[in-house]
């Protein structure tokens, strides 16, 4: 009997050794093909397409996928821009999640000063260039540790379009192709490092259409209905039920038309809203509040409205479980450091950063890790995902500390080797964790029990956007 405990301590030492060896191995393997990655990254980022237009980025991101061995499949769930790679076989299942969109109206050089690029409209002031690029690179470099290991299991990579308001997430949930998942990882750019258990705001998004009667401005005015009055009249009325929704809300619009001329009363005029809060349930309170404000609006100035749902996104299910595990998979990478030719860009676009005393020696600092059960901030498609699969993330300095998302300043860092390098801190990290999955099942396990403990054993899930399909015009 202690001959055979003896030959078992000896068999699992064995292969701890061997699984930290190649999860080393991996590491080191990343680390050479840094040019290679960052040559993806910097090419999705010229491409700078916005949601459901990503046709040459997708595109990158499956041929590099399908030379590595995977098995793709496109255009899934009524999207042509989606697709699931597969590798390995048998279970557990791990799903990485890859985003690939640009945002409108934020064109920029990879200068430290403001400089559109000519001819282009978008930019990644997200950072979803590097997103994709990266789970790519841990996707292929898990695919290579389950053959070198030779341990059962299957890595999942998710090519998911539109996360900017599309919420092409959303879509893939609905159509069950996460209905296998044991458990799924993603990571997103940022200013700072950091994998805390964190949640996210809920959002319901819709565009507002009015339509009245045109007429002469001047000549007969009386003979016109205004549908930018209709337009005004609701945004009049949602900016006085502010004061009256739970003070975590958050509620934004744009006119996307306003008409044509001023001497001709517009009869057609649209208005695009998020309706935001920690909670789903609020969120959508608060949504419905805003479509009776475009109701009453259209009977005020006697015009017709009707509204579109373009996005509704659940808030992110934290899982404590596997967020510690990438902490100290986060950890053991480490942060972001500066060469001197980074220093000097980071110092230059500092001086046009709304927050110039941020000091961008944090890029190589990891933040303690929190627990945030309410989410601030900003609203994901991956929140669906979360409520369906434990679900985990990080966050890598990507940008200048300091910087805001969805600027021109993070366009511009996005585009040199501050961002390539924070790419590969995420490729690795979740490499190391996805390492961590595989080798024990007991994290499997205890993040499935926090995800029924959160969400409550008689949830079912429901789409927020029912039953419509794809928002595959939204952008244009």
């Amino acid at each position: 009997m202690k001959f055979i405990f003896l030959f078992c301590c000896v068999i699992l030492f064995s292969l701890q050794g061997l699984t930290q060896h190649d999860a080393t191995t991996s590491q080191s393997r990343l680390d050479q093909q840094y040019n290679k990655y960052s040559d993806i990254a910097l090419k999705i980022w010229e491409y700078a397409e916005v949601g459901y237009q990503e046709y040459k980025s997708s595109a990158l991101l499956q041929q590099t996928l399908r030379d590595a061995g995977f098995k793709v499949t496109t255009n899934v769930a009524g999207m042509q821009t989606a697709f699931v790679a597969e590798a390995g076989n048998g279970a557990p299942i791990i799903g990485i999640l890859g985003e690939f969109d640009a945002l409108p109206g934020l064109s920029q050089t990879a200068s430290p000063e403001r400089q559109p690029r000519e001819g282009v409209e978008a930019g990644h002031a997200c950072g979803h260039h590097l997103f994709g690029t990266a789970s790519a690179a841990a996707a292929i470099a898990i695919k290579e540790w389950l053959a070198a290991t030779k341990i059962n299991g299957t890595i999942r990579f998710y090519g998911t379009p539109a996360e900017e308001g599309g919420g092409g997430k959303v879509y893939m949930v609905r159509a069950g192709l996460f209905d296998d998942v044991d458990v799924v990882i993603h990571w997103h750019p940022s200013n700072s490092n950091g994998a805390d258990a964190a949640s996210s705001l809920a959002n319901v998004s819709a565009k507002f259409r009015f339509y009245g009667a045109a007429s002469h401005a001047s000549g007969a005015p009386h003979f016109g209905r205004s549908a930018l009055d209709g337009v005004e009249a609701m945004n009049y009325m949602v900016n006085m039920l502010r004061e009256h929704v739970p003070q975590e809300s958050r509620i934004h619009y744009v006119i996307t038309h306003g008409g044509e001329a001023p001497n001709v009363v517009p009869e057609f005029a649209e208005v695009y809203y998020y309706s935001r809060h920690p909670e789903m349930v609020q969120a959508k309170e608060n949504f419905d509040w805003i479509a009776r404000t475009a109701e009453a609006a259209a009977m005020g100035t006697q015009t017709r409205m009707e509204y579109e749902i373009i996005n509704g996104v659940f808030n992110v299910l934290p899982n404590e479980v596997l967020s510690k595990v990438m902490f100290k998979n986060l950890n053991t990478v480490g942060g972001v450091v500066y060469n001197d030719e980074e220093i000097a860009f980071a110092s230059k676009l500092r001086e046009t950063l709304m927050n110039p005393d941020a000091n961008f020696e944090n890029a190589r600092i990891v933040a303690p890790f929190k627990v945030v059960e309410k989410g601030t901030g900003g609203s994901t498609d991956v929140g669906d995902i979360s409520w369906n699969v434990p679900t985990v993330g990080l966050r890598v300095s990507t940008w200048v500390p300091g910087t805001s998302s969805h600027s021109w300043q993070a366009v511009a860092a996005g585009g040199t080797s501050i961002g390539t390098k924070g790419m590969m801190v995420a490729a690795k990290t979740m490499t190391l964790t996805i390492i961590d999955l595989f080798t024990d099942p007991g994290i499997v396990v205890k993040a499935k029990e926090e995800l029924e403990r959160r969400r409550g054993k008689n949830f079912i899930y429901e789409s927020l956007v029912g039953d419509r399909e794809p928002p595959l015009d939204y952008r244009d």
